[in-house]
């Protein structure tokens, strides 16, 4: 049977909070009417049970049943790490 979970790709805005982190998830929409290429973004809380992602990296987050009251999405795996040579 086929998978039937969403999953995004985006970046790691905050790891504040304990075993969660924000990721902003980026799209690319072109107007209606004058069909210009917008960036639109928005910000999803993830499960990220290791507290492994830091601010930076591009993950990969995958659908699930609500963890919590804003935490919708599971950290599946750290696609790029961010760039550590400050």
């Amino acid at each position: 049977m086929r998978e039937r979970r969403k999953k995004l790709v985006g970046r790691v805005v905050s790891n504040k909070m304990d075993k969660t982190v924000v990721v902003k998830v980026e799209r690319l929409q072109r107007h209606r009417l004058y069909g210009k290429v917008i960036k639109k973004s928005k910000k999803f809380k993830a499960h990220d049970a290791h507290n492994s992602c830091r601010v930076g990296d591009m993950v990969r987050i995958v659908e699930s049943r609500p963890l919590s009251k804003e935490k919708r999405w599971v950290v599946e795996e750290i696609v790029e790490r961010a760039d550590r040579s400050e």
